[in-house]
């Protein structure tokens, strides 16, 4: 089916491949590019589901809805696999679905069916492979392969096709054994656990892969490959029921659970009520799984089995095409049940997730109780041979429930020695003690920003309080309830409200002080107040201690007031001082709350983290932003010798001893100028003894006699350096139509307040500065003629 969808044109670079011109191989070797896509491509199974999906889709009055969910949810790439009622309404889907995909030149055709009139309907080359030479009128249908499946069209059964006995007796070849045994839907599950038990064992026996088998285990395995030839024999009937389902009175789906040491298994049939016939019960899937290891107890097992169950009907309700009028669960644990049931107790985690599992696919009343000899999923988890399967209530299902009514009547079932149950949490009861402070109580002041907003709350409420307790004087000075009170509130209310405050957090935060100064006892070793010498004022407030109390000082100087650094009211005064003082940082801070008369605990410490946690102090010392430096020029990376590309600068002047007259010495003017190597920054410096042209062309030509010719000059636009420029014919970039296009010496002029210029001007500049230091130059004194003197 890939190669009828083409490759768009720009992607097919993609698809190359070599191959000889013509297919022959006598030929050179050229470049083709698929058209199409092909087989081994990743991307071609999804490509190709998605164009048939939308070939066969259409829109308007040609959409046909019974072909387009055929083609989307009866097709696996490309086979599709359809029941229908009557041979009439199979043909009509098959052409009509050929007839849409034909449009997008895409053929349906292999057909294969149980029914002879469906494949008469069709001309041969529209048959399977198998089928195309086949007489309909006289030859038997074969048996056709189907999705992995073994069809036989005359018995309209699934049959098995069991995997060749030589191969080595190894554990890889026991396990290429086991996986040769395609079963999707379960048939033989029972049987094929028994081979994935041995293997479990070579596992856990750590075998190599190709190590023989020990003796004990290669009889068992010999013994149970051998039994697989009875699958053979078995046949499976591919429909529910000789009538159509859909004209059943009542669907059930009835899953059922079960679980040994060794697996986990889960069955589900499809129930069918008719009202002549009366119950058919057919097999629909089984699944089956190893118990894990390390060994669980066989309640969890049997929970684990339980959630199988849900995951294989979930799994069945979302294929099937038929409603179903209920799914019912059955299981022979009633510790299961009791868990799924239970209302009242909590599990721990491996058991509570499972419940929570189970309860999100079904509800407690879906769920049913069977005895352990009617339950056929217990087949599975213990095994059973080959020849007794196609008899074995594992495909035709138990016999009571063909008898039962539909639905079953509801049970409810409690825990099972809850007690005792090491999966269920035992019962806490716990006990809330409230106690009611009747004092203002300090952790109402959390709900307060700033100081000065809490002073004013507090005051506002001392006033208010006042006003109650007073005879108003006139109606209008009446409080009216307690958040109005129309009279002005004074300030001798703010102040009494700092004192109320102080006083209820120093209550709560060193209450045990507090009753032994009262009581005249010692403080306990470890209060932080002990090197304090703590006592209480006349105000009922904390103070500390000293030696100074005869001091002419005001008490808040001599004694501060104790604040506890960690309570909310201590970082709303330090933030308070803080903003006093216009965000000036750490000491001033510090002296602000000290001055204030206020000694907090570990004052320091929460100094620094207010500081840190502030926004403007943040803005304010905040690290500025700098500018990301550009690249170095590229003649400062070469590798060039020494003064290979130079910078040259003029630094002066400095005043010299020129010579002696009757008056005295006479003073003249000397400068220098400095060459840079641009890549390893070495420094040669030459004295001049004027500004001129001629000056600084003799100091260049003592430094071309000792550093030897140079490749490149920059400097920046100095008269003289233009001068040189001109007198000497060196070509620079003052005028571009002047510069001789031959190789040699160029001067290159630079504009310093260019950006582009920055990193060769602060290159001579640095070296300027480090030429004055090294010479000494940066110290204003008189010199003779020598720089070194």
């Amino acid at each position: 089916m890939f190669y009828c969808f083409l490759v768009k044109e720009e992607d097919r670079n993609f698809l190359r491949f070599l191959w000889f011109r013509d297919n022959d191989p006598s030929k050179d070797i050229v470049e083709y590019r698929m058209k199409v896509h092909v087989f081994g491509n990743s991307p071609s199974p999804a490509i190709a589901i998605y164009g048939l999906r939308k070939a066969a889709h259409l829109e308007g009055k040609e959409q046909d809805s019974e072909v387009q969910q055929f083609v989307e949810r009866d097709f696996y790439v490309d086979d599709g696999l359809k029941s229908l009622p009557t041979v009439e309404a199979a043909v009509s889907l098959l052409k009509r679905t050929q007839t849409i995909l034909a449009r997008s030149n895409v053929r349906l055709h292999k057909i294969a069916s149980n029914k002879r009139e469906v494949m008469e309907a069709f001309p041969s080359q529209d048959y399977a492979s198998d089928l195309k030479d086949l007489d309909l009128e006289k030859d038997n249908l074969p048996i056709q392969r189907s999705l992995g499946l073994n069809w036989d069209l005359k018995m309209d059964c699934f049959v098995f096709e069991v995997p060749d006995a030589g191969k080595p007796l190894t554990r890889r070849g026991v396990l290429s054994t086991i996986n040769s045994l395609f079963d999707p839907l379960g048939f033989a599950a029972p049987v094929t656990i028994n081979g994935k038990f041995i293997l479990r064992d070579l596992t856990l026996g750590s075998i190599e892969w190709d190590s023989p088998l020990p003796q004990d285990m290669e009889d068992a395995w010999v013994a149970w490959r051998n039994s697989l030839q009875e699958l053979r024999h078995l046949q499976i009937p591919r429909t529910y029921s000789e009538q159509s389902p859909s004209v059943a009175a009542y669907r059930e789906l009835c899953v059922f659970s079960d679980a040994s040491t060794k697996a986990i298994a889960a069955v589900a049939y499809l129930k069918l009520s008719y009202p002549e016939r009366g119950n058919r019960v057919s097999f629909v899937m089984g699944k089956v799984k190893l118990a894990p290891l390390p060994e669980h107890t066989i309640p969890r097992l049997e929970l684990c089995a339980a959630v199988l169950a849900v995951e294989v009907a979930d799994l069945i309700s979302s294929e099937m095409d038929m409603d179903l009028d209920a799914i019912t669960f059955y299981t022979d644990s009633k510790v299961v049940l009791g868990y799924i049931h239970n209302r009242t107790r909590r599990f721990y985690v491996y058991v509570n997730n499972r419940v929570l599992r189970i309860r999100r696919s079904s509800q407690p009343e879906q769920w049913c109780y069977v005895r352990s000899d009617q339950n056929p999923a217990d087949i599975a988890t213990r095994s059973v041979s080959a020849e007794c399967l196609a008899n074995s209530p594992w495909l035709m299902g138990p016999r009571f429930l063909a008898d039962s009514p539909s639905p079953p009547e509801q049970e409810t079932f409690e825990l099972v020695n809850p007690a005792l149950d090491v999966d269920v949490r035992p019962k806490v009861t716990n006990m809330s003690t409230i106690t009611v402070s009747k004092k203002l109580g300090s952790q109402r002041f959390s709900r307060f920003s700033s100081w000065q907003s809490l002073i004013r709350s507090i005051g506002r409420l001392i006033h208010i309080a006042n006003a109650f307790h007073k005879p108003a004087t006139n109606e209008s000075s009446c409080p009216r309830s307690w958040h109005y009170c129309p009279a002005a509130c004074s300030a001798e209310n703010f102040s009494k409200a700092k004192t109320v405050i102080l006083q209820a957090v120093q209550e709560e935060t060193y209450a045990t002080e507090i009753a032994c100064i009262k009581s005249g006892k010692n403080l306990p070793k470890t209060s932080p107040l002990i090197s304090l010498n703590p006592f209480i004022d006349n105000q009922g407030l904390l103070r500390i201690g000293g030696r100074i109390s005869a001091a002419k000082l005001d008490q808040d100087e001599k004694n501060p007031l104790i604040i506890p650094g960690k309570h909310h009211v201590g970082a709303l005064l330090v933030r308070h001082y803080h903003h006093q003082t216009q965000h000036q940082g750490r000491l001033l801070t510090e002296g602000a709350v000290r001055a204030a008369g206020l000694w907090v605990i570990g004052g320091k410490r929460l100094v620094n983290n207010i500081l840190y946690h502030c926004v403007l102090c943040r803005k304010l010392r905040g690290h500025l932003q700098t500018q990301k430096m550009a690249s170095l020029p590229a003649d400062r990376m070469c590798t060039d010798p020494p003064f290979t590309n130079i910078g040259l600068d003029v630094f002066g002047p400095w005043s010299i001893h020129a010579r002696r007259t009757r008056g005295g010495l006479a003073h003249d003017k000397r400068w220098a100028v400095i060459f840079t190597c641009l890549s390893v920054r070495a420094v040669h410096i030459e004295v001049i003894e004027s500004l001129d042209t001629s000056s600084f062309i003799n100091a260049l030509r003592r430094f071309f006699a000792l550093r030897g010719p140079v490749k490149e000059i920059r400097s920046d636009r100095g008269t003289n350096f233009i001068g040189v420029c001109k007198e000497l014919q060196i070509p620079s970039n003052n005028d571009e139509k002047s510069v001789p296009k031959i190789p040699g010496r160029t001067w290159l002029l630079l504009d310093i307040q260019s950006p582009s210029c920055l990193p060769h001007g602060w290159l001579l500049g640095k070296n300027d500065r480090d030429g004055k230091e090294d010479t000494g130059l940066h110290v204003p004194s008189v010199r003779t003629h020598e720089i070194n003197s």
